[in-house]
């Protein structure tokens, strides 16, 4: 059941967040990219690096990179990407592909990683989830993003030893 995107004003506490995105299927991931942008600019201080890269496969290794690369550390990577299903098992394969990837890269390097690339049956639902203000992934991806980086912010500071 397709849920809408409500307000959750979680401050972003001077937080530092990447966003990468696919160009392909750039009207919808577009929309999320703005939506998620937006949230974040409106949770206050906000630093937001946004990366694009050609699909979805490429998403995963942007992302790393970025983990690896940023200094002060991001506060959290958001992932969006649209992924529509054809006739072959190639949308599958890309989108098990990926998520696999991001779930690894966010044990791996400790930062959350929003994990919004949709893999859809139709234009439709890609209607649904990134154009329309209500229901948009793109704002929810922020919200979740912004949710992370307060939990880690408040859990106790790792042992030593």
């Amino acid at each position: 059941m397709l849920k809408p995107v409500t307000a959750k004003n979680i401050p972003a506490a001077n937080g530092r967040f990447a966003i990468v995105a696919s160009i392909y299927n750039d009207r919808y991931v577009d929309a999320m990219v703005n939506e998620a942008h937006a949230e974040l600019r409106a949770s206050g201080g906000v630093n937001v690096i946004v990366v694009r890269v050609p699909g979805a496969f490429e998403i995963p290794l942007a992302a790393a990179e970025l983990a690896k690369r940023s200094s002060p550390p991001l506060s959290a990577i958001i992932c969006l990407g649209v992924i529509l299903r054809g006739k072959t098992a190639h949308a599958d394969l890309i989108g098990e592909a990926v998520t696999r990837a991001l779930m690894e890269l966010q044990i791996a390097q400790g930062v959350p990683v929003i994990h919004e690339v949709l893999l859809l049956k139709n234009e439709k639902q890609a209607r649904e989830r990134c154009l329309k203000g209500k229901y948009n992934r793109g704002r929810e991806a922020a919200q979740t993003a912004l949710a992370m980086a307060a939990l880690l912010r408040a859990l106790p500071p790792a042992r030593k030893g």
